[in-house]
């Protein structure tokens, strides 16, 4: 079965990965900073960003919420403004590169998990 992804509020029409990352940029374009997608297996994908740093966090089955990490990155950053008006800040290790961030998820809504050499821990 291919695994199909929407984000979660906007239309029920799945999203590609061949159009996602469009579909995100515009989004940061209209300041909606924060993009929640569901797939079709169940699985979560949490994108937030103050468009320099980003939060990518998945939520499956097998390992729970796991989110990606910038290991040796230093300080943190704030203006993580989320859609319900909170505007957080978190520590460059636990965010990635605004790029690093597209391409994490691309590839997890084209593939259904992590690159193989992305960097992520496990939140339990």
């Amino acid at each position: 079965m291919i695994e199909s992804w929407v984000i979660d509020d906007d239309s029920p029409v799945p999203v590609s990965s061949e159009v996602v990352l469009e579909t995100v940029r515009a989004r940061i374009g209209s300041d909606r900073l924060e993009t929640w997608l569901t797939s079709s297996s169940g699985q979560s994908l949490t994108f937030v960003t103050n468009t320099q740093r980003a939060m990518v966090v998945l939520f499956d089955g097998e390992y729970g919420e796991q989110h990606a990490v910038d290991p040796g990155a230093s300080g943190s950053s704030e203006g993580f403004v989320l859609s319900n008006g909170q505007d957080d800040e978190y520590p460059d290790e636990d965010t990635v590169p605004i790029g690093e961030a597209f391409r994490l998820v691309e590839h997890i809504v084209s593939t259904g998990s992590w690159p193989a050499d992305a960097r992520w821990v496990v939140d339990r």
